[in-house]
Parts: C-alpha cells; structure tokens; sequence
C-alpha cells in the first residue's frame, strides 16, 4: 500500500537534481525513495552509472537490497534484483548498480573523477560530508539526479545546516515524514518503537526532529529504581532473592592509560505487581582494574588481566549457581587481548561497537515502563554506578553537528554497552516471548 503522501514525494522528486526523503523510523520513506529510485533506474541512458551508497556494504544490503529483493514488498520486481552477499554490485531491472560503501572521508576516493547518472544514498546523516560534496559534483550528465534518505541528526549537522537550509541552491526538494504517514504500521509496532527510543532518540527517530545532543546521556539514572544489592542475586546460601534463569555474557572494555573493565550481564527470572513475567537484564557484577600511581596501582600485563578475569567469571557463576559463560565479547580495537583470552582457551568475539544505537538500547532499557525498568544493575558493579551518571556528550562535538560522548567516565558503561548490544537479538527475543505469555 502507498500512501498519498509517499505518491506525492515519488512524483514531485522527479523534477530535483536532489531528492531527500527524511523523518521518523519506519515512516515509509525508505519505500517511497526507493519506488523513485527503480523508476530512475529505467530513465538512465545504458552505459551510465548507477551508485549507491551507504555506510559499509553490509549496511547497503541490510537497509536497501534486502527491501529490494523482498517479494512481500516489492512483487515481482523483486525478481529483477541480483545480488551475491558480499560483492560490490548488484543487477537491479537488468542494469549493474554499484555498491559504495563510505564509512569515512577517505571513501571520497571512491568516486573522484567520475561520472554518476544516479546515485541513491542510504542513511545520509551517517556519510562523510567530503564523500556528499563529492558525490554531488558528479552528477554533472544532463538529467543526473541523487535519492537520499536519512533519520535526523544534531541541528548542526552539516546535512541540515549545508543542504537543507539552502535547498534551492542545490536544486533539492526535502520530504518529511512521520510515522503516521506510513499506512502499513500497527498501533502496537508504534507503541513499541516509542518505548524503544528516549530522550534524543525520541525526538529524532519518533517526532522526527534535528535535536542537539546535550548534557548527561543517561539523565533517566536513578540510583533508587535502577540499582540492587549483590546479596540479591548472591545464591552461595541458596537464598538469593533475584532468581536468573541465564546468564548471556561478558562485555569487556581494555584500556592502557584508562580502566579495564569486564561486565558480566545476565537475565532475571521475575514477574511484575499483576503476576506477569517480566524478565529484565541484570548486569551482575564487574571486574575492574584502573592503574592509578599516585595510589600505587600499577598496569597488569595483558596475561594477568586476562588470567584474573577468567577467575573471577568462575568465582561469579558458582556464587550465582549457574554454568560459566561461554559467551565473551571484547572492546573490537583490543585484538591483543582477544589473543591473550584465546591463548588461556577463551574463545572470544569482537563486540559490537556501534556507539549510538549501543547507547540507545540502555536508555531504552533503563527507561521505566509503568515505574518498572528492563535493566537494572548490581552494588558490586563499582564501575558502572560511579560512571553511569557523568557519562556525558561532548560539547563541542554537538557544536560541530556531531553526536560523541566525553571520553570520560566510559570504562565500565562502554563494556555494559558491549555486553548489551552484542546480545541484543537473544534478550529481544526474551522480552517478546514474555509479552506473548502475558498477553
């Protein structure tokens, strides 16, 4: 089903050098952008080049061929869509599309010298000014044109601040849209996407608004409502009063001239005031080792600090009466310490370290849903507590249009975020399952 509204923005992109489809999460942007686009691709002369754009191929595959190549959504033209996971073009309605992944400035590179007749750019916000400027100086055939879709970012991002506000210089049009402009959604989809984003996150992904990020990241903290005592969850003496039903993993952030922290995260066994089921994750406990000479805390080598973290897991899943856990995800940068655990037979992951959306899920989860939250944390993660209200943006990166904490006060709540977000499928999957049993 298409919207009138989404019709119209199909149509009325046409006559733009530059179209831009931009709002809320699953406000049918992308889908209408991207009926423009297959349109586009049967008005470009055979011989000229197709892009798109995104962050990381992997991202452009997620995000645009998966939609592309869905049957439900796009029919039969969907058949029309031919792409080997991994490679650099796909064949869209019999023409070669090229697959550009632009994660940094260095990805201008790409396409500098070249000439594009169509370029279709997914998440724009997220692409380096240098590659957009770039990009739009290569549309230099008669008729060339560039679809873009995007979330909004900061009210200085240089997208809002360059493009949108001088839209007529660029021969650009801008479309907005909201959820309720998406015909497809259900109420329930809607509730659950507005309990899944908070703060700046609401204001962008659900009202879609350019807002600033500013002050303390998690300003939803409160000591009272998210913190439980070890001797909760304690079940050396068999009277632990926070049941677990697993424990899902570790999250460990390395650092050299900063805190090594190990987070361990687990999952409660709990039903809410009205008797329902109602897991929420736990983080348990945390091992923590900051060097301090002025205290007379000295570095640890990798071995030992590997070598007291596999001691400790044990120590903490026998006082929690559970297996050990197998699952292990570490800091992406610290490939040296992912060698050192495998070498004391530990296998190991790199965690996911996608800043914004790994802060979004804690918020979200520390966020109260009828004064109940999803995430609640332990006294004995020291770490967490002393950083979990300082965290905070950086000032002068949202000055520059740019979403970036203070790196301060982010060892323990960086490896919290690795833990969580690493995980994120198997503890959605939990609290679904959950609500379908309480429905």
């Amino acid at each position: 089903m298409v919207s009138t509204k989404q019709l119209r923005s199909i149509v009325e992109s046409s006559g733009f050098t530059i179209a831009l489809w931009i709002g809320a999460v699953s406000a049918g942007k992308t889908f209408a952008s991207l009926i423009a686009f297959l349109i586009a691709i049967r008005q470009v002369p055979e011989g000229e080049r197709i892009v798109i754009v995104g962050v990381t191929l992997k991202t452009i595959e997620g995000n645009i061929l998966s939609q592309l190549m869905d049957e439900k959504r796009f029919g039969i033209i969907a058949k029309s869509v031919i792409h080997t996971t991994g490679s650099s073009t796909a064949i869209i309605l019999g023409r070669t599309v090229e697959l550009i992944g632009a994660p940094n400035k260095a990805s201008t590179s790409k396409i500098t010298g070249a000439t594009i007749a169509l370029a279709y750019v997914d998440e724009a916000v997220l692409i380096p000014e240098e590659f957009f400027d770039m990009l739009e100086t290569r549309l230099r055939v008669d008729g060339a044109r560039m679809l873009a879709t995007t979330n909004p970012g900061s009210f200085n991002h240089w997208l809002r601040v360059k493009y949108i506000k001088s839209a007529a210089d660029h021969d650009m049009v801008v479309f907005y849209f909201q959820m309720r402009d998406n015909p497809s959604l259900t109420k329930a989809y809607i509730l659950r996407m507005i309990r899944a984003n908070v703060g700046m996150f609401f204001q962008r992904f659900i009202l879609g608004l350019w807002t600033n990020a500013a002050g303390a990241i998690y300003d939803m903290w409160d000591p009272e409502l998210h913190t439980v005592p070890w001797s909760a969850v304690d079940n050396t003496d068999g009277r632990a009063t926070i049941k677990l039903t697993r424990i899902l993993c570790i999250g460990i952030d390395v650092g050299s001239s900063h805190a090594t922290s190990a987070v361990m995260l687990g999952v409660t066994d709990e039903y809410d005031e009205r008797g329902r089921y109602a897991p929420r994750l736990i983080a348990i406990a945390e091992w923590r080792h900051k060097v301090d000479h002025e205290a007379g805390v000295a570095s640890k080598a990798p071995s030992v600090m590997a070598a007291e973290i596999i001691a400790w897991r044990a120590q903490i899943a026998r006082a929690l009466d559970h297996p050990i856990p197998r699952l292990v995800y570490v800091d992406p940068s610290a490939r040296g310490f992912r060698d050192e655990l495998g070498r004391q037979h530990v296998p190991n992951n790199e965690a996911d370290n996608d800043v914004l959306p790994g802060i979004s899920d804690i918020s979200s989860l520390l966020s109260p849903i009828k004064g109940r939250p999803r995430l609640i944390i332990t006294d004995a993660c020291e770490g967490i507590l002393s950083e979990i209200s300082e965290y905070s943006w950086d000032a002068k990166k949202t000055a520059e249009g740019e979403d970036e904490p203070v790196k301060e006060n982010d060892d323990s709540v960086d490896a919290l975020r690795y833990a969580i977000r690493s995980t994120r499928g198997a503890w959605l999957a939990i609290f679904r399952a959950a609500y379908r049993l309480a429905a």
